[in-house]
């Protein structure tokens, strides 16, 4: 039987398959291995590692900012409390404009903590 038009035609003598069926060289092939192993290290374990230090380096950078803020915002408070309310906090009531700062400072941080506990009971972790 004569083979299609689109078929390719069978070898005349079993040595032109075995030229193109020849196996890789060791060293070739612990090549291609090392290779293989590298690219699939990068690929699952340095890219996301990357990836991971990218967004610990903001998170920590915008805390860093966060904090920065919120003690000179308490410290311009205080500071407002100590002069613009005349001499109503003084003598006795000194106190009263470190009292307000720490309760107002604690408000802001336990707010913080219920948004942070709110956003974590909702992660997919705690689902299973």
């Amino acid at each position: 039987m004569a083979p299609a038009s689109g078929d390719p035609a069978p070898p005349s003598d079993g040595a032109g398959a075995d030229a193109a069926e020849a196996p890789p060289e060791p060293a070739e092939a612990l090549a291609d291995l090392r290779e293989t192993v590298l690219a699939y290290l990068r690929q699952e374990a340095v890219d996301p590692l990357k990836r991971l230090a990218a967004w610990l380096g903001f998170g920590l950078l915008g805390g860093v900012f966060v904090c920065t803020g919120l003690v000179l915002l308490a410290l311009g408070g205080l500071r407002a409390l100590q002069t613009e309310t005349g001499g109503h906090l003084s003598g006795n009531l000194s106190w009263a404009p470190y009292g307000i700062v720490l309760a107002a400072v604690l408000v802001v941080f336990l707010f913080a903590r219920a948004g942070a506990r709110a956003r974590r009971r909702g992660s997919p972790e705690e689902e299973r």
